[in-house]
């Protein structure tokens, strides 16, 4: 019994069938993965490219104050936003800011204030310059809307790109499931003046 055993080992082990087959799924797994990682790189570059090209497109629009009479000028940038971006980002989802500042220098900066403190931030009870005045200290002196003639417009989409590839967040830090883009352009509005 022993003896038909030790033979029939023997034979297994000089048998070669099938190698090919067990080397190949090996193999194709590691190549799939690699494969479908790259065209999840690529459909990211793709989307952030649109995403761009969606705001500069936006911005064009915007900067010419014209106003069609069917929709609004704003409904109509978000319009050009969604066109472009080809539905890969939901605007519903995503949180497109259109802001309106005095200057180029002023782009991020909030309202001035005194640090009673020398911490370098603002802390409540601290003395503010309320720009907008809406009684509160506002770290962006940004305000929404498309500017008028000659305004300075900040044109600001972020999203969060959840991977297709579920393997893709092992290979993350801290098994995260999607990234955060943001994009953004800086425009300053065409002089035009109203037409009554």
């Amino acid at each position: 019994m022993l003896l038909k055993i030790n033979r029939a080992l023997r034979r297994f082990k000089k048998n070669s069938d099938g190698v090919a087959a067990i080397e190949f799924g090996l193999g194709a797994s590691i190549l799939l993965m690699m494969l479908m990682g790259i065209i999840e790189v690529g459909m990211m570059l793709l989307v952030n490219s649109l995403v761009d090209g969606g705001l500069r497109q936006a911005s064009r629009y915007g900067i010419t104050g014209y106003e069609t009479g069917e929709a609004s000028r704003m409904d109509e940038i978000i319009r050009i936003v969604s066109d472009n971006t080809l539905g890969f980002v939901d605007l519903t989802a995503a949180n497109l800011e259109i802001l309106v500042y005095p200057s180029f220098s002023d782009i991020g900066n909030g309202e001035a204030f005194v640090d009673g403190d020398s911490n370098g931030a603002y802390d409540e009870g601290e003395t503010f310059t309320d720009d907008n005045g809406n009684g509160v200290r506002d770290s962006d002196v940004g305000v929404a809307g498309a500017g008028g003639s000659g305004d300075v417009v900040v044109y600001k989409l972020t999203y969060d790109w959840t991977f297709f590839t579920p393997m893709a967040s092992y290979f993350l830090p801290d098994g995260m499931d999607k990234m955060t883009f943001e994009s953004s352009v800086a425009v300053r509005n065409e002089p035009w003046e109203k037409v009554m």
